[in-house]
């Protein structure tokens, strides 16, 4: 029976914005207190370095596995993808014995007098990571057969275990917050674990019992039993096979471009953290200023354009077909993914723009709710600024590159891995020659040169796809007029306001921040009816077959 992607995708999407919604404030309060009993270069050492880490072992040692996994999934051997898929735990223990040994044998170690206990931070780390590959079959099973809630619920058990525990150690020792952190780590990725093997082997206890839907707390609102291939938890196992190799051979090649890829992609994306950790151009003081007023500078982007290019990636990936021209596709298919991606650019383009235009002029308040008026009064307001760019920029970056990946084939694939190679060389390069030059902010407009480039390369890429088409979705990236007005002049007033209110009134400058972001929206609402059409039939839609 056919699924239906794209109201999976839509109901993936948003059930993830609103966990991201409920994670970034859970982490926004939780990060409010750290600043208030953590010092700064603890907090360096935590979510600079020791995050670095993390990110790195799981990033190489999964990406390219779910990726690759998630491409046609209608058409897997299932057997062979789970024996592929629990390779990730033999590669990640490499990884930890690499990048654990560089963290404490090559790299520069926090001062005592910071804290004691990096090292205990750099074994848990290695060992969560582990631990979480050992969820990894059970992870794409719920992707691939749309177990929409499931991931939300998860995560969200995992973010509040985590919050829950460090809270509550570093109120009672503060000065062990490393320890802390790394207690938490463990014990949240054991409780997420357990709580995914729990899940299925209750459902498949239901199922054998009595056919019936997931619970309805996770109900899965598109799949059908029938296309669940699983009986017994043994079959999320490794397993020889009879008469077939042990693992699909076209996606291990599929995999292999992936992980090329993303070695690349790491270095992009954490290319700023890798600077500072290897180059050591600032302090780790430093680095927990810059952290925090990062972490809070891409929270739109986090919550709201990652989980919408994941939900596209999909879409996408299960629609086109990478090894086929459009004109070669069924045209309503193709028709509908370009206007999709069409509505979408139209959309993230617009968020990015209010990110830019309020950005400048609201900096200082957000800093100072979040942090207090030592946060507020220093360099952070200019970073906050500048992440306004960024934003723009990651919206943008995020949705091209999401629907070049999940439409080229592997010839693109190794040409696009060597673009990345140059960019990912000249993008540490332009890191390291800003912050030189710069401070602080040289990372930030780094970030914004890279993402301009690789824009670049994406929509060159999607131009070319639909080149001598009818389909037009690059148009995306053009704004309404009347919204762009409506931006640039909001820009223009609240600049002002802060200029002649912040001082004396802050109430008076958040009024009228409020009054032109309405403004603002309503100017959207109104010029892209066909956009908030789009979205709200899509979303209502019962049912959409897609062969």
């Amino acid at each position: 029976m056919a699924k239906n992607f794209l109201k999976s995708s839509l109901q993936n999407a948003s059930f993830n914005i609103i966990f991201q919604i409920m994670f970034r404030c859970l982490t926004f309060l939780m990060n409010a207190f750290v600043l208030r009993h953590v010092e700064q270069a603890v907090i360096g050492v935590m979510n600079v370095r020791l995050l670095l880490l993390e990110s790195t072992i799981l990033f190489l040692s999964r990406e390219a596995f779910r990726r690759a996994c998630l491409t046609n999934t209608t058409a897997h051997n299932w057997a062979q993808v789970i024996n592929l898929l629990w390779l990730t735990v033999p590669l990640c223990s490499v990884m930890c014995l690499l990048f654990g040994w560089v963290w404490l044998c090559v790299l520069e170690t926090p001062d005592p007098q910071i804290t004691p206990h990096y090292t205990l931070g750099v074994y848990a780390i290695a060992i969560s990571c582990v631990i979480e590959m050992c969820v990894e079959p059970l992870y794409m099973v719920a992707q691939a057969f749309l177990f929409v809630r499931l991931k939300v619920v998860m995560d969200t058990i995992n973010v509040i275990v985590r919050t829950t525990v460090f809270t509550l150690m570093v109120l009672w020792w503060p000065q062990g917050a490393v320890v802390a952190f790394s207690t938490a780590q463990i014990v949240a990725v054991i409780v997420y674990s357990l709580c995914y093997y729990y899940y299925f082997a209750h459902y498949l206890e239901e199922r054998r019992v009595k056919p019936m839907p997931t619970p309805r707390q996770l109900q899965r609102p598109t799949s059908t039993e029938d296309d669940f291939p699983f009986t017994s938890m043994s079959e999320f196992l490794p397993r020889r096979l009879d008469n077939q190799t042990g693992v699909d051979l076209k996606l291990c090649v599929l995999t292999w471009s992936f992980f090329k890829q993303g070695i690349l992609k790491q270095i992009l994306t954490e290319g700023e953290r890798y600077v500072m950790t290897l180059f050591s151009v600032l302090s780790f003081y430093e680095q927990g200023v810059f952290d925090v007023v990062n972490n809070l500078g891409s929270l739109a982007a986090r919550f709201l354009f990652r989980p919408i290019e994941d939900s596209a990636y999909f879409y996408f990936s299960q629609l086109v077909i990478r090894d086929k021209p459009i004109d070669d596709q069924d045209p309503y298919q193709m028709k509908e993914a370009a206007l999709v991606l069409q509505r979408l650019l139209r959309t993230v383009v617009s968020l990015g723009l209010v990110a830019l235009c309020f950005g400048q002029g609201y900096a200082r308040l957000v800093l100072l709710l979040y942090g207090g008026s030592a946060l507020a009064d220093g360099l952070a307001p200019l970073l906050l600024r500048a992440h306004s760019l960024a934003i723009l920029l990651l919206a943008i970056n995020g949705t091209t590159e999401c629907y070049a990946l999940a439409t080229m084939d592997t010839v693109h694939l190794d040409r696009y891995n060597r673009v990345m190679a140059g960019l990912s060389v000249g993008f540490m390069l332009v890191s390291w020659l800003l912050t030189r030059l710069l401070g602080s902010v040289g990372f930030i407009l780094a970030n914004c040169c890279n993402m301009a480039a690789r824009i670049t390369h994406s929509v060159l890429f999607i131009k070319r796809r639909y080149h001598n088409t009818a389909f037009t979705p690059l148009d995306g990236l053009l704004p309404g007029r009347k919204f762009l007005t409506a931006v640039l002049a909001s820009a223009v007033i609240t600049i002002s306001s802060e200029m002649y209110f912040y001082e004396s009134s802050k109430v008076v400058h958040f009024a009228t921040g409020v009054t032109c972001l309405a403004v603002v929206v309503a100017i959207w609402v109104y010029e892209e009816q066909e956009v908030v059409r789009f979205g709200v039939d899509r979303w209502r839609r019962q049912s959409l077959k897609v062969d």
